[in-house]
């Protein structure tokens, strides 16, 4: 991939030092050039309406702390990272507008103003999101456009900095990039362009992200690549300030101990106690203030009957950035991991997510089958995937169900490490790592007692989820073939073949779905089309079933994992009383197999006939054919090897 690199203009240039390996064939690099320091910098001389806005603090020899934004003048803008170097936004009037940033240089306090004019006329393009990170973090950019603007003539070209190696996601075309940020040692700014053109001409926008240097990661470090400067959600939590270097630090390279970080049932009376909201979000940590916000309304308003509450007794902390994906427990810290894809209401809340793909997204691309899944309530889709290229807002209902079974199952995983009958055996001067391992796992109980029999869907499993090589055998299954390994054994998703850990939080996590929220989960068995058709309609079902959870060969498994994981459900009472498993017609294809009864064929025709390329506008259903929204967000992380 070559860059192009035109002057900026003196107002613009950057001086940008760091250092970064080359994606061009030439090694060319931007020209180095002179800039104002130690002030508030703009990267484009004006602004329009519905483009993209970005101000940076800009002091590159210099310690920055107690960072604060604020709007002085203008029409209200919601400021969603008012602690960070970067604010980036989208005016959606024409009109002046003032800011004004306090902080602290070296311990002395400054105070910074800045005015912005935004013009009137609205821009046909709008690259998004400016922001700060730490070097080696992952970055993405997303342009969007006007319905009139060709997206085929979308291209991106780095303008100044540390030449990074760029990445496309197939599945979005030219609208987004990623990138991992260099290694600086000082705050420096890598910009880019954005254009794309209709017949009216050509249009270009600007987008920058501040790389700021970091502590070296060490061979013993936990988390062996970049993470995201975190915070307690908090201020004035108990463990504020212990929690960040706890459970999302590359400064972590011991597990810490429970007296440091204990359990939140070490807090709730012995464990009976339902720990209040209070108690929960002393534990949170978060990237953006708006992410904690967002689960405090989930906990606050949509844990009707405490589930959750009484779940996450099991862990020490609930880490939500915009780097985490996919979503996952772990024992090495005793904490939860969430994507916050799950929580976003706005635009602007979204804009502030990395993007980057699941990195196991394209595992067992080489099989002949796939096992695609989904959850459904009245014969529709549960959940709704909203695509990034339409900004628009959506409500907490929106995201309810996928939020709710992604809680379900990794609070499984931390109730399988720490199961309620042992909350209390371990003393505080234990290592949370420690207490963990020394567990008697439920879910080893269960593959004793209970165990799943098809070796081949385990070693399918590991190339499925795991990145495994296929062998020639396995290359060579057919749909009929897995139907013969799967349907006989009391699995209820191929997933839960990828480890024990998973399958019991799958048995749990599908009862709870249907006992609180009557939605019920799809399972099928399909071919593996070539095309590019995400719509469904090519994948043939050979066998599937909704709620296969209610299946008599499985119901004991089921039993087993749900009463342990949260013994105040009567899981008993909850199982006599689910309706039997629904087959699914073979030879229809997955969408038409959604409406089993007579329901929606409406939505199904829709879909059914819809391109390729319009379902990429499409709030696409949510399940495993659509690739952008995978199929394995469930991950449970491994342990650390020291």
């Amino acid at each position: 991939m070559r860059y192009k690199y035109p002057l900026l203009s003196t107002i613009m240039a950057l001086s940008l030092i760091g250092c970064g390996d080359s994606s061009d064939p030439d090694n060319t690099t931007p020209p180095v050039q002179s800039v104002d320091k130690n002030t508030v910098l703009q990267i484009e001389e004006t602004f329009r309406v519905n483009q993209s806005a970005e101000l940076f603090l800009f002091y590159p020899n210099h310690e920055i702390t107690n960072i604060n934004w604020q709007q002085t003048a203008g029409s209200p803008i919601n400021l969603l990272a008012k602690t960070s170097k970067v604010i980036s936004f989208t005016p959606k009037e024409a009109g002046d507008y003032q800011f004004s940033v306090s902080f602290l240089v070296n311990g002395i306090s400054q105070t910074i103003e800045k005015s912005i004019t935004v013009l009137e006329d609205s821009s046909n393009i709008t690259a998004r999101l400016a922001h700060s990170v730490a070097m080696e973090n992952k970055v993405s950019f997303r342009v969007t456009t006007n319905d009139n603007i060709n997206q085929n003539t979308i291209s991106w070209q780095q303008t100044s900095g540390p030449t990074v190696s760029v990445n496309y996601d197939d599945n979005t075309g030219n609208y987004a990039i990623f990138f991992d940020a260099p290694v600086v040692n000082q705050d420096t700014l890598i910009t880019f362009e954005a254009s794309a053109s209709n017949a009216e001409g050509d249009f270009i926008d600007k987008v920058a992200v501040l790389v700021e240097p970091a502590y070296a990661i060490t061979e013993s470090s936990y988390f062996d690549t970049r993470v995201a400067h975190v915070f307690p959600y908090r201020e004035n939590s108990p463990y504020a300030n212990d929690i960040v270097d706890c459970v999302y630090s590359n400064k972590l390279t011991s597990s810490c101990t429970l007296a440091t970080l204990p359990l939140i049932a070490q807090e709730t009376l012995g464990g009976s106690q339902t720990p209040s909201i209070e108690d929960i979000m002393n534990r949170v940590v978060v990237s953006h203030q708006w992410m904690g916000d967002r689960f405090k309304n989930f906990i606050t308003h949509y844990d009707n009957h405490n589930d959750f509450k009484h779940l996450l007794r099991a862990t020490t902390a609930i880490v939500i950035s915009y780097d985490v994906r996919p979503s996952f427990y772990w024992a090495a810290t005793g904490a939860i991991y969430l994507d916050p894809e799950n929580f976003w209401l706005s635009p602007q809340e979204r804009d502030t997510i990395n993007e980057a793909p699941d990195y196991r997204a394209g595992f067992g691309k080489d099989l002949q089958f796939e096992m695609p899944w989904r959850y459904v309530k009245d014969n529709d889709y549960a959940s709704r995937y909203f695509s990034k290229n339409n900004r628009v807002t959506r409500t907490e209902q929106d995201g309810l169900y996928r939020l709710t079974s992604l809680m379900y199952h990794e609070l499984a995983h931390a109730n399988d490490f720490f199961p309620s009958n042992e909350w209390f055996i371990h003393s505080n001067g234990s290592r949370v790592l420690d207490a963990a391992t020394n567990s008697n796992f439920e879910s080893d109980k269960l593959s004793i007692t209970h165990p799943l029999n098809s070796q081949e869907m385990r070693n399918l499993a590991q190339v499925r989820f795991k990145g495994e090589t296929a062998s020639a055998n396995q290359k060579a299954y057919l749909p009929t073939d897995i139907e013969s390994f799967f349907e006989p054994d009391s699995a209820t998703d191929f997933y839960a073949y990828s480890s024990l850990r998973e399958d019991y939080a799958m048995l749990f996590e599908e009862l709870m779905m249907y006992s609180r929220y009557e939605v019920k989960r799809d399972v099928a068995i399909t071919n593996q089309p070539t095309g590019s058709d995400i719509s469904g309609a090519d994948y043939i079902v050979e066998w599937g079933q909704r709620g296969r959870f209610a299946e008599p060969k499985l119901k004991q498994r089921v039993y087993f994992s749900a009463s342990r994981v949260l013994p105040e459900f009567d899981s008993n009472t909850a199982l006599e009383n689910a309706s039997a498993p629904i087959p699914m017609i073979v030879g229809d294809n997955w969408l038409e197999n959604l409406t089993i009864s007579s329901q929606n064929t409406n939505f199904v025709n829709m879909l059914i006939q819809t391109s390729s390329a319009q379902n990429k506008q499409l709030n696409l259903p949510i399940d495993s054919i659509n690739p952008i929204e995978d199929t394995r967000r469930y991950y449970h992380k491994d342990l650390p090897k020291h």
